[in-house]
């Protein structure tokens, strides 16, 4: 149910990322005076700069300024686009306070006709659980909108909606700090939690403000309400005074073993997923069935090819030393590890226990060779080269039959690719490559 009153309210939205085109087209439709704030408009696609110019929508270029704020009530960041470095430039109204800073899918959440929501987050293994869900929930014959963090803005849906789209019967989200820092409202009818650890420490201050933003996905629920968290995280209710009826994972699950997905971790995503959509009537066999006909999302664990015996899985999307190591303990073969790029925080002398049951050599490429050879080139061979090119080109010659060639980088990609989707598409043409030649 509607909330928000915006008509002729004065909104910016930051960013022109897909969630911020969403954005600015939904609350344009609703009566807002919206303007966007894109550092390069450049770089827009063609049909949306032109949508704003139809719709006189003001862009305002370059690096965001206070002045580009004046007047306004309300603003929408993309999610890259820290509340830290807004606030400050945001000026004092008359009513002495601030304009609210409010994450797109908190926006999009205010729209909604009271459809229930299942909502993911953690550290890691978000997108292949809300995929999971969603694949369990569609198995039963359910409609389902699957969206958040995984690539769908919620502000889509709920355009979808307006202009006669059927409403679903479930939403899933996957749920991002970043986007729960920025979410007041938001009352998922199931929560789920899979796991905190270092992560995006360059855009929160510390653990405890990243932390305190994944809880939030906690915050609005009642004892109506069901709360899924991993055992490891079992002093957490108490300490956020969470109100809804928490269950947790069991360590060492395997629910669903008939699967083309790589590692115990998985078996303890089809857990949570299974947990949160029998809440909605899926039976374990429907489940089963969804876990069976499951495809490996790309980036996580992916099956690229075997050649001369060797396994080559791309791992992009591990971006964090807590990533690498349950991506090293999917693991039953043993492994010539490519890893390398923008350093995020972490604990890398951890890793040295998995490295030394599963690594047989690691081929470091780009920038970060200072955090890793020195705390690993005592236990395993280390080498470095400047591309992911050429370290691949060394661990294919290093690997040996029964081998795997594991792209698991644990750092952002940010040295040399633009996102870990190009990181791990780069991965995947010179592996197809490889074999085609």
């Amino acid at each position: 149910m509607n909330t928000l009153h915006l008509s002729h309210r004065s909104v910016a939205v930051i960013g022109a990322g897909r969630s911020g085109r969403a954005a600015v087209r939904l609350l344009q439709e609703l009566g807002a005076n919206v303007r966007l704030l894109e550092k390069k408009p450049e770089q827009m696609p063609v049909e949306f700069s032109a949508w704003l110019s139809e719709h006189r929508v003001p862009v305002f270029g370059g690096e965001h300024l206070p002045e580009y704020f004046e007047g306004v009530e309300l603003v929408i960041p993309s999610p890259a686009a820290a509340k830290a470095l807004i606030e400050p430039m945001l000026p004092v109204q008359e009513n002495g306070r601030k304009a609210e800073i409010m994450a797109e899918t908190e926006l999009a959440w205010r729209l909604l006709e009271n459809e229930p929501v299942i909502g993911i987050t953690g550290t890691s293994g978000k997108t292949t659980t809300t995929s999971l869900t969603a694949a369990m929930l569609q198995a039963h014959g359910l409609r389902v909108f699957t969206g958040g963090n995984i690539g769908v803005p919620l502000s889509e849906y709920v355009l979808a909606r307006r202009h006669g789209e059927a409403r679903a019967d479930v939403i899933v989200l996957e749920l991002s700090s970043f986007q729960l820092q920025t979410c007041s409202t938001l009352h998922p009818r199931v929560g789920i939690l899979l796991n905190i650890s270092e992560n995006h420490l360059d855009f929160h201050k510390d653990m405890k403000e990243y932390t305190d933003a994944k809880m939030r996905i906690f915050a609005r629920q009642t004892e109506r309400d069901v709360a899924i968290l991993a055992p490891s995280l079992a002093r957490l209710p108490e300490e956020y005074g969470m109100k809804a009826r928490v269950e947790f994972l069991t360590e060492g699950a395997r629910p669903f073993p008939d699967t083309r997905l790589i590692g115990a971790h998985n078996q303890s995503n089809a857990e949570a997923a299974f947990m949160a959509a029998s809440l909605f009537d899926v039976t374990r066999e429907e489940a089963a069935r969804a876990m069976r006909e499951f495809a490996p999302i790309a980036h996580r664990l992916e099956h690229i090819a075997d050649m001369d015996g060797v396994q080559y899985v791309n791992d992009s999307k591990c971006t964090t030393i807590e990533a690498l190591k349950v991506a090293l303990a999917a693991f039953d073969r043993p492994v010539i590890l490519l890893a390398g790029g923008k350093f995020k925080g972490g604990d890398v002398e951890g890793v040295r226990d998995l490295l030394k049951a599963h690594v047989r050599a690691v081929a470091l490429y780009g920038a970060s060779r200072e955090h890793f050879e020195p705390a690993w080139k005592d236990t395993v061979p280390v080498t470095w080269d400047a591309t992911m090119d050429e370290a691949l080109a060394r661990a294919r010659a290093l690997a040996k039959p029964g081998d795997a060639v594991l792209l698991a980088p644990a750092t952002s990609s940010y040295d040399q690719f633009k996102n870990y989707i190009e990181r791990g598409n780069h991965f995947r043409a010179l592996v197809t490559t490889m074999r085609n030649a």
